[in-house]
């Protein structure tokens, strides 16, 4: 099989900021991570791999610093690696950014299976996986939490995640899939591969590389406008009444009808 497997590179959430000016996230001087999502997805695509061989290719869009994602991936064994960048693409919202990957993944030739994370912890949209499939006319399924491969039909046996139950259903391949934390437990990279990570080749491509329609791309080819981004205020904290039960009980209901709840 050959898989593709989209990441994207996001700032730490315990570290997150907000510029309350831009309405962005504050990005520099953040530690940055492979989108959690993301990380089991290619879990997902290299065992998928190991079960019916083939080959794992990540990609990603972003500045140049998103190319240690990408190390990380041929860590962890992924085969190859692709980073779109390009100053053109900043500012792209999920729309642009669904286009930019798409049209890069029309550059890889055939493939199978096109595997992404849900979502993005930074902007928690689950929109781009979609996005590719209906950019590149592809079937999709959507919070996967497990997979099998059907070689001989050429579709994919798929259990999805809902609120109070779980549907299973089949999908024809090529195909795009978006799974959830629940599918799997993404390994850790081998020293082996660390040492890999260190001498591999990322593969560059620019806007024009993907004959990307400036239309479509950055901010201008973006229709989202985000009217604010801002912190919760932070809850108050608990009380804790301590006491025999009934104790407990009379100083509950004193506190209620003195708040006026009842």
């Amino acid at each position: 099989m050959n898989i593709i497997v989209c990441i994207k590179q996001v700032p730490d959430t315990a570290e997150v900021k907000i510029n309350s000016e831009t309405n962005t996230l504050v990005r520099e001087g953040v530690p940055s991570i492979i989108n959690p999502f993301d990380e089991n997805a290619l879990e997902e695509g290299l065992r998928l791999r190991e079960k019916h061989g083939g080959r794992v290719t990540v990609v990603t869009m972003g500045p140049p610093q998103a190319g240690e994602t990408l190390r990380t991936s041929v860590a962890m064994g992924a085969d190859d690696v692709v980073l779109v960048s390009d100053r053109a693409f900043a500012g792209s919202d999920t729309w642009a950014t669904s286009y930019t990957l798409a049209q890069t993944i029309k550059k890889f030739g055939d493939f199978d299976l096109i595997l992404c994370g849900k979502q993005a912890i930074d902007g928690d949209t689950a929109q781009v996986g979609p996005g590719i499939a209906e950019w590149l006319g592809l079937p999709q399924v959507t919070f996967a939490v497990k997979i099998e491969v059907v070689p001989e039909e050429r579709k994919i046996k798929i259990e999805r995640l809902l609120e109070e139950v779980n549907e299973k259903v089949e999908c024809p391949l090529p195909a795009v899939v978006t799974v959830v934390k629940q599918i799997n437990e993404p390994r850790l990279p081998s020293l082996k591969g660390m040492l890999r990570a260190k001498k591999a080749e990322i593969k560059t491509l620019s806007a024009k590389d993907i004959e990307a329609d400036a239309r479509n791309i950055g901010l201008s080819g973006s229709p989202t406008s985000v009217v604010k981004i801002f912190t919760p205020a932070p809850k108050g904290g608990g009380e804790i009444l301590s006491g025999e039960p009934g104790e407990i009980v009379d100083k509950l209901l004193g506190k209620i009808k003195e708040r006026k709840i009842i």
